[in-house]
């Protein structure tokens, strides 16, 4: 099983990689919508949501915004270049207070996590609002992705990513190794305080590797330590998060697409949450690092 799951991982960090360097930004999105839309399909199923038409209504409002958001933004710099009128870029970047939602989200839902697991557990929503949370944080993810790519460029996009794969595999070996106190026992009893302490120090590593590649000073090279420790909390407990779902679903996986691994959910649930409140940290942080 773990051979297996290398062999998938492996192959499928290779094409995210090609899909990040050789794709331009609006393929790119392209390509990130599918993957979003593949993880609605299986989040309805997390949701409750059996009608076949039903599931296609939640693909449908996504691909809806997602549309405007893309064309909204092309328009906005086809006129900038059509007329010399840079002004007109300052309403894409309206956009931005966007991610202010699922941030404060995010962080709520870490916090309660983390406090009242058994009441989570317990916690019982109608169908219509699971939909809209999953609506919400896979619209967030893909819109702050591709923003990301689109302004700060392949990079940063590989950079959050590797952040959340070294911490994903530090908490495995790590929480292995030496794990004992469970983390939330009643959600995920394989997650472990050694794993995720593994975890935050894998963020650590990571923003001082890049820091010393880019040459940053000390007080850039410490926001972004700060900002990927606390990326990689989040995205612990934003896999808590769909973990939660899927207990309460009664399902191990969300879906059996990827050999060893399970559904497309299941791979990119600490993303979900990790990519707005990165592009928060690195929007805040504009002005030191542009």
């Amino acid at each position: 099983m773990l051979l297996q799951r290398i062999i998938t991982a492996s192959i499928l960090a290779l094409l995210v990689v090609l899909a990040v360097f050789q794709l331009p930004s609006e393929y790119f999105s392209l390509v990130l919508g599918l993957i979003i839309l593949v993880a609605a399909w299986e989040w309805s199923n997390l949701a409750g949501i059996s009608s076949p038409l039903k599931r296609g209504l939640l693909l449908l409002a996504l691909v809806l915004p997602m549309l405007g958001l893309h064309f909204w933004t092309y328009f906005l710099e086809l006129i900038a270049q059509s007329f010399d009128w840079p002004e007109v870029r300052s309403y894409s970047g309206a956009l931005e207070w966007l991610v202010i939602p699922p941030v404060l989200f995010w962080i709520l839902a870490m916090i309660l996590i983390r406090s009242r697991p058994s009441e989570m557990l317990k916690l019982q929503l109608g169908t219509r609002y699971k939909a809209l949370i999953g609506w919400f944080v896979l619209l967030s993810a893909w819109l702050f992705l591709s923003r990301l790519r689109a302004i700060w460029g392949e990079g940063m996009v590989l950079y959050v990513l590797l952040l959340i794969w070294a911490a994903d595999i530090a908490a495995y070996f790590i929480g292995k190794k030496y794990g004992q106190t469970k983390l939330a026992p009643e959600i995920s009893p394989g997650k472990t305080v050694a794993g995720m302490y593994g975890a935050l120090i894998a963020g650590v590593v990571c923003a001082v590797v890049l820091s010393l590649f880019y040459g940053y000073n000390f007080m850039i090279a410490s926001d972004f330590v700060l900002l990927s420790v606390l990326t990689v909390l989040v995205s612990i407990y934003g896999d808590l998060f769909f973990s939660l779902a899927k207990r309460q679903r009664g399902v191990k996986d969300s879906g059996s697409i990827l050999p060893g691994h399970g559904g497309i959910l299941d791979r990119i649930d600490s993303l979900i949450a990790a990519a707005p409140f990165f592009y928060a940290g690195i929007f805040l942080m504009s002005g030191l690092v542009a």
